[in-house]
C-alpha cells in the first residue's frame, strides 16, 4: 500500500545508511552541489560513455533499423521510470532507484544476451554446470563503474565513476530472469565481487529489489510490442497468448484489460497492471511480491516469450552471425599479444584502421601501453598518451589478464560499431 516501505526507505535514518552512501574513493566536493549522492551517481552514469552506447546496443532485436524497435538504452529508461514509479508510491527513495535503473545495464555486451554468451564462452568456461560464468552483465556493469568508465574531475583529470556502494550493489545484483516471489534485501554488505553467480544474492537496499523486479516487468512488456511490429507472432501465437491471459488473469477482470482488438496485448496496460498488483501486493512484512495469479502470468508469459521471440529462428540466424562477428575479433586481437608488450599494436592492425585506433586507445588507458610512433601509421591520439593519471587496470604481460583485456574491449562495442570492424576485417 501507499508509503507502506518508507520507514525501511534508504535515507539517514536507516541502519544501513552509512554502507550505502559509502565509495571506494572520497570523491570530489562542490561548494555550490545541492545533489543528494545518489543524485551524483545518476549524472554520473548519465555522463558516462558506457550510457551513450546503449542506444546502439541490441535490446532483443539486432542493429535494427526500424527507430521505434527497443535498444538497451530505451530499455535501461523503462526500468528506471518503472523502478522510480514504484518506489514513489510504496516511499521508497526514488533517487536511488532512478540512479539503479539508469546504470544496470552499461556493462552489456553487443548483441545482447547472445552477445554475452559467447563473451563467456570465449573465456574459456570450466565444464559441468556448477561452474561460474566468468562473463555475465551484472557483474560487468559494477566493473565498468569501477575500473573502466571515467570522467574529468575538476583538474581535468580522469577518474573512476567511484559510485557508492549501494547504486553498485544495484548494478550487481539487478538479475531479473530469476522468477522469484517475496524478494527482500539482504543484511549484509559484502565485497560485491564476491558474488560468482546472477540472480541469487538479493540487493542490499529495498531499492536494488524494486530495480530487479522493474527489470522483468519493463522487459516481458516491452518485448512483446516490438515482436508484434516485426511480426514475429503468427496468429497461432496470438492464441495463446490470449489463453495465457484468460487461464491465469481471466478475461473477465484483470485480463481484460491488457488485451485489444481480440488479437494483441496493450502493452502499456499490461506493465501497469503490473506495477498496480506489486504496489498492492507488496509489504516489508512479506516482501516485494505478485499476487497469485499475476505471479503466474508472468511465469507463462516470460515462457511464451522464450518459445515465440526469443527462439525464433530470425534470431536465431542471426545469432550465428552475431557470434562470428565477435568471435573474429576476439582471434584477431588475440594475435596482437606479443606487439602489445612492445607498443607495437599498430604495426599489426595497420590495415584495419577502427579497430586499430581504438584498441590502442583503449591499451593506453587500461595498461602500461607505451606506443610506438609511426611516421606513416600512427593511429594513437598522442595526447591520450599523458590524460590518464590512473593504475593499470590489465597487465600485458599476463596472458589471463590480456584476454580480460580484449574481452572487456569488445564488451563495451556497439552492434554497429563491432560489425563495422569485422567488415574491416574480412573485406580484402
Amino acid at each position: 500500500m501507499k508509503d507502506s516501505f518508507s520507514k525501511v526507505r534508504m535515507d539517514e535514518n536507516n541502519p544501513k545508511w552509512k554502507d550505502a552512501i559509502k565509495r571506494e574513493v572520497q570523491i570530489y566536493g562542490r561548494n555550490n552541489d545541492f545533489r543528494s549522492d545518489f543524485e551524483r551517481d545518476y549524472t554520473r552514469l548519465l555522463h558516462s560513455q558506457a550510457f551513450r552506447r546503449l542506444k546502439h546496443k541490441t535490446q532483443v532485436f539486432y542493429t535494427p533499423h526500424n527507430d521505434h524497435i527497443c535498444t538497451r538504452m530505451e530499455h535501461v529508461m523503462h526500468v528506471a521510470s518503472v523502478a522510480t514509479t514504484i518506489s514513489k508510491y510504496l516511499g521508497l527513495n526514488e533517487q536511488l532507484a532512478n540512479a539503479i535503473g539508469m546504470g544496470h545495464d552499461i556493462g552489456h555486451a553487443p548483441f545482447g544476451h547472445h552477445g554475452e554468451d559467447c563473451l563467456n564462452r570465449l573465456l574459456e568456461q570450466k565444464e559441468g554446470t556448477n561452474a561460474p560464468k566468468k562473463f555475465w552483465h551484472e557483474r560487468n556493469s559494477v566493473f565498468f563503474a569501477d575500473y573502466i568508465e571515467t570522467l574529468p574531475d575538476p583538474n581535468g583529470i580522469e577518474q573512476p565513476l567511484n559510485l557508492t556502494y549501494a547504486v553498485r550493489d544495484g548494478l550487481i545484483c539487478h538479475c531479473g530472469e530469476i522468477d522469484q516471489q517475496a524478494i527482500k534485501p539482504r543484511d549484509e554488505a559484502i565485497d560485491l565481487y564476491s558474488i560468482k553467480r546472477p540472480g541469487l544474492i538479493q540487493p542490499f537496499t529495498w531499492e536494488g529489489a524494486v530495480v530487479k523486479v522493474a527489470d522483468k516487468i519493463a522487459y516481458l512488456g516491452r518485448d512483446l510490442e516490438d515482436a508484434r511490429a516485426y511480426h514475429i507472432l503468427d496468429m497461432a501465437s496470438y492464441r495463446q497468448l490470449r489463453e495465457i491471459v484468460g487461464s491465469t488473469l481471466g478475461f473477465e477482470k484483470k485480463g481484460a484489460h491488457a488485451l485489444r482488438s481480440g488479437k494483441a496485448v496493450n502493452t502499456t496496460t499490461l506493465i501497469n497492471d503490473m506495477i498496480v498488483d506489486l504496489c498492492q501486493q507488496s509489504s516489508p512484512e512479506k516482501g516485494l511480491c505478485f499476487s497469485n495469479e499475476y505471479f503466474r502470468f508472468i511465469i507463462e508469459l516470460k515462457k511464451f516469450n522464450f518459445a515465440c521471440i526469443y527462439n525464433h529462428w530470425r534470431l536465431k540466424e542471426f545469432s550465428i552471425y552475431a557470434e562470428n562477428v565477435i568471435s573474429t575479433i576476439f582471434r584477431t586481437l588475440k594475435r596482437t599479444k606479443m606487439y602489445a608488450e612492445t607498443g607495437r599494436v599498430a604495426q599489426v592492425l595497420k590495415y584495419y584502421p577502427k579497430l586499430c585506433s581504438t584498441f590502442e586507445d583503449w591499451l593506453v588507458k587500461y595498461t602500461k601501453y607505451q606506443p610506438y610512433i609511426w611516421e606513416k601509421h600512427s593511429f594513437i591520439d598522442k595526447k591520450a598518451i599523458m590524460k590518464y593519471n590512473t593504475i593499470p587496470v590489465f597487465d600485458l604481460h599476463d596472458e589471463e589478464s590480456y584476454t580480460k583485456c580484449i574481452i572487456e574491449y569488445i564488451s563495451g562495442m556497439t552492434d554497429q560499431f563491432a560489425i563495422q570492424v569485422y567488415e574491416e576485417i574480412i573485406t580484402f
